[in-house]
């Protein structure tokens, strides 16, 4: 199997050519546990086990992408996350303009004038840009209330319990009526 090779490769190298950057990295999880794990015993416990047609193809990749030249970070008991969030951070105290490619929804926290997201659909190429007011358009709340927002509603892929009886449209008007 090598879709997810060819699919992250495709992507790094349209963000290289798409995307003018002084720095770049490319993150993963570290395996093992996290502090999330030490703090909240039943995170991600429902999530089944990586497939083996992914995971045989992760240390190959991993080689492709060191082989373009790109920073590999992972960084032991931490998630992916945590460690983009950080790099985020520091560049935006550093007067550094911050582009994070992702998915994931939980990076939205981090968005405002000068760290945005970019998701692009690997099928299509189709890209999203996340700034603070994508942020609001796509949740309803503003990056700021991104945690709130997400500790109301819960998730499930996480096995992280929400409020009972908040869904989206609940959680927005909570943090819309709290700004």
């Amino acid at each position: 199997p090598t879709g997810a090779i060819y699919g992250v490769l495709n992507m790094l190298r349209r963000l290289h050519k798409e995307t003018r950057a002084d720095y770049s990295a490319c993150v993963f999880d570290a395996k093992g546990k996290t502090f999330r794990d030490d703090v909240y015993p039943e995170y991600k416990a429902n999530r089944p086990p990586m497939p083996d047609d992914l995971a045989v193809q992760i240390a190959p990749l991993k080689e492709a992408i060191a082989a373009l030249g790109w920073p590999l970070l992972e960084v032991e008991g931490v998630e992916a996350d945590d460690v983009i969030g950080t790099l985020a951070r520091q560049g935006e105290r550093d007067g550094v303009r911050v582009i994070i490619a992702s998915g994931d929804k939980d990076l939205a926290q981090l968005v405002n004038p000068a760290i945005t997201i970019e998701n692009a659909d690997p099928r299509t190429g189709e890209r999203e840009i996340l700034d603070e007011a994508g942020v609001e358009r796509k949740f309803g709340v503003r990056p700021e209330r991104i945690i709130d927002y997400l500790t109301l509603i819960g998730d499930s892929v996480d096995n992280v319990p929400g409020v009972a009886k908040v869904g989206p449209k609940t959680a927005v008007k909570i943090g819309r009526a709290h700004v």
